[in-house]
């Protein structure tokens, strides 16, 4: 990762919880595909092939513009506003989900049609 410094992101705010926030907190189906962290201030929200979309809802209603992805093994950045990809800093832990977390998730809430749910 870059070590530079990027107006838009905070390596200091550290992630929402361990899940889509939104989902977690009852808005929408209640499960995801992939999470994605908001850059500037650690809200995790779901991916837009999730049934919910919650981490561009966050974008779109604050204006932050980076993510990065919250799922084990992925390092990168997207710009939503230039719709590209970048290099970041080193955020703070935890950089991923818990891994015992299944792919999709949350544990139990998961319809067994999931895939034909997706966008």
């Amino acid at each position: 990762m870059a070590d530079q410094e990027i107006p838009g992101i905070d390596p200091q705010a550290a992630p929402s919880g361990p899940g889509c926030a939104d989902c977690l907190a009852g808005d929408g189906p209640g499960w995801w595909f992939h999470l994605r962290r908001c850059a500037a201030c650690g809200h995790i929200g779901c991916c837009d092939s999730s049934p919910s979309q919650h981490a561009t809802t966050h974008y779109r209603k604050t204006g932050h513009p980076y993510i990065t992805s919250y799922e084990p093994g992925e390092e990168w950045f997207y710009n939503n506003e230039t719709e590209q990809f970048y290099e970041g800093p080193r955020l703070a832990p935890p950089s991923a989900h818990p891994a015992d977390q299944p792919v999709p998730g949350p544990a139990g809430a998961v319809p067994q049609d999931w895939q034909q749910r997706l966008n």
